[in-house]
């Protein structure tokens, strides 16, 4: 289908930006000392947003996001209207995957850089599509003033 050409060239266009995901955060996360301080600050972020979710335990960007709880208990911090978390269920990973993104679309406005497809085919998600999936999600929500960043 048309849309989804348009969608995966987008997708292309937003990692070719990222640079592959590997070459750097959003502006508003760069600080001294470098990727590995903005990871741990960007998973720091993630664990302190959705401390208190059942079945959610963000250790890491791959094996803790694999039943897709854990983004949407993310959004649901900030969106709590948007759907009702405690109908949810770990199981159910490609209905939570696919709220999850329709909702940080809808609400933050976040390219759908990962596919629900690709996320319920693999067991654990790759680490590197994690990370710049939230870089973007983080940069959004700082874009719509809904995160408060320290005034440099």
């Amino acid at each position: 289908s048309q849309r989804a050409s348009a969608r995966a060239q987008g997708r292309s266009a937003i990692l070719e930006k990222f640079g592959g995901a590997a070459k750097g955060p959003a502006p508003h996360l760069k600080r001294v000392g470098g990727t590995a301080s903005v990871k741990a600050m960007l998973l720091e972020w993630c664990r302190a947003r959705t401390r208190g979710y059942q079945h959610v335990d963000v250790q890491n960007f791959s094996g803790s996001w694999g039943s897709g709880l854990a983004f949407c208990a993310l959004l649901h911090s900030f969106f709590p209207d948007a759907f009702d978390y405690g109908s949810l269920e770990p199981g159910a990973r490609r209905h939570n995957f696919a709220l999850a993104f329709a909702t940080a679309e809808e609400r933050a406005g976040c390219a759908p850089l990962l596919e629900v497809d690709d996320m319920v085919r693999l067991p654990v998600p790759d680490a590197k599509c994690i990370y710049t999936y939230l870089q973007e999600l983080y940069r959004c929500l700082v874009a719509k003033g809904l995160v408060k960043t320290k005034k440099r």
